[in-house]
């Protein structure tokens, strides 16, 4: 699939909401920033797995309108737009995001047309599956790596620098032991960067699609 790139996945959900409505999500937006409302997501923290999730809501005016010759949509709705990349299988995120914030799922998607609820898991599965909006192209720069692999190499990439500067004139002995203390604190930051196992049939088609290109590409 197109919305997937290694280790990372690409969700895009277009959910249509009545316009006397909106004010009341944008209120709940407004509300979560503050330290009383701050609560409701506090669950999201915890998920080590997601890079980013983004809810925008587009009123019919606010469509954009690139030439003369668009012809104009008349939209009976707004839209709420949710947007957001993480690693691992599409269910382990719906998943996941059921049980840490169900609360705040219930504020955001407040009132979306036809909305099931975060609580029972089916039918919130069924909802976000028929409003998601596929991935055309999808870019990963570092495929390979999770968040938490990121997170590691710029904490590991500090560490190494402080190190190369405080040893720059220890003897071997200092030098070695400082070196023991290095590993001991950063080892749960060294790791290999590889492809996971496979975590759905629709992933491992897609590795071996680009694997069949790869070897394509290298026998011309």
């Amino acid at each position: 699939m197109s919305n997937i790139a290694g280790k990372a996945y690409a969700m895009n959900v277009v959910t249509p909401a009545k316009w006397y409505w909106v004010w009341v999500n944008k209120l709940f937006f407004w509300f979560v920033q503050l330290p009383g409302g701050a609560a409701y997501l506090k669950g999201l923290l915890t998920l080590s797995l997601i890079h980013y999730a983004r809810w925008a809501i587009v009123s019919p005016k606010e469509f954009p309108h690139l030439d003369e010759s668009q012809p104009k949509e008349k939209l009976k709705y707004s839209y709420m737009f949710f947007f957001s990349n993480f690693n691992g299988s599409w269910d382990q995120y719906v998943d996941s995001f059921h049980a840490a914030i169900p609360q705040g799922l219930d504020l955001f998607w407040f009132k979306n047309v036809k909305y099931p609820k975060s609580v029972p898991l089916q039918p919130f599965h069924a909802y976000i599956t028929y409003n998601q909006i596929w991935t055309s192209h999808y870019y990963s720069a570092y495929p390979l790596a999770t968040s938490n692999d990121i997170k590691s190499a710029r904490h590991l990439t500090r560490e190494l620098r402080a190190f190369s500067e405080s040893s720059a004139r220890a003897d071997p002995l200092e030098f070695h032991e400082a070196y023991q203390r290095l590993l001991r604190d950063v080892q749960q930051d060294i790791s290999i960067m590889e492809r996971t196992p496979i975590v759905s049939l629709s992933a491992q088609a897609v590795e071996q699609r680009l694997d069949q290109a790869d070897a394509e590409r290298a026998d011309q």
